[in-house]
């Protein structure tokens, strides 16, 4: 049975008109910045569905930047988000797309540089009552909300490469939620996406890195 509480009904604190277009907004992009994990200079938004057509209107646009700058769904910073961007030197395009159908009508890709050139694109869906979900990294499909604390391994996709992960989230007593592993194809890069219900130490990152095979982790601490 599936129950529904206050918060689901009542929705999130929060900036703005809509749950789903600024406060759902703010949070996708406010994980895509925790996930690059590195000071954002340059950020495309690529808008999808009714993104698309109402991102002025409904501060879809205002929120995203905010995201970008870390600000939470409930920041009243986030009203002035061009402004504190201009200020910070972030550089921010906006690109509707209004042509290519998505699986939700509420997605953007999320395009991401810093100053040193690196790149990395994150695709969300805002799916209602301010929550989100992350369906797609650097162009490999993924499934995760964070809402749960959550592990991120971008690895090579090898024999040997998840036993290790699993040891190390062993080692460190880590109660795994859900684990599940996201790949081009076989043999090629793949993403270890690990959530648990409880805080996840950071001190796992360096065990992770130990092994070869691993190309990054990222930490979303719920």
């Amino acid at each position: 049975m599936y129950f529904i509480s206050a918060f689901d009904v009542i929705g999130p604190n929060m900036i703005g008109p809509s749950s789903s277009h600024t406060a759902g907004a703010v949070a996708m992009a406010l994980l895509a910045g925790k996930l690059f994990q590195r000071p954002v200079t340059k950020v495309r938004f690529t808008l999808y569905g009714s993104f698309s057509k109402t991102y002025r209107g409904h501060g879809t646009d205002l929120a995203l930047v905010g995201g970008i700058l870390g600000f939470s769904t409930d920041d009243v910073r986030i009203k002035e988000a061009f402004v504190i961007a201009k200020k910070r030197g972030l550089q921010y395009t906006f690109v509707p797309d209004e042509k290519t159908h998505t699986r939700h009508p509420n997605t953007v890709d999320i395009l991401m540089e810093d100053e040193q050139g690196y790149a990395m694109q994150v695709t969300g869906e805002s799916t209602g009552g301010g929550k989100i979900r992350i369906i797609c990294i650097n162009g490999i499909d993924v499934d995760f909300t964070g809402e749960y604390s959550t592990l991120i391994v971008k690895q090579n996709d090898k024999p040997g490469v998840v036993a290790h992960i699993t040891q190390c989230l062993s080692h460190h007593n880590v109660n795994i939620a859900f684990m599940r592993l996201f790949r081009e194809s076989k043999g090629s890069t793949a993403y270890t996406v690990v959530e648990s219900d409880e805080k996840i130490p950071q001190k796992i990152l360096d065990e992770i890195n130990g092994n070869d095979q691993i190309h990054e982790t990222m930490l979303i601490q719920a």
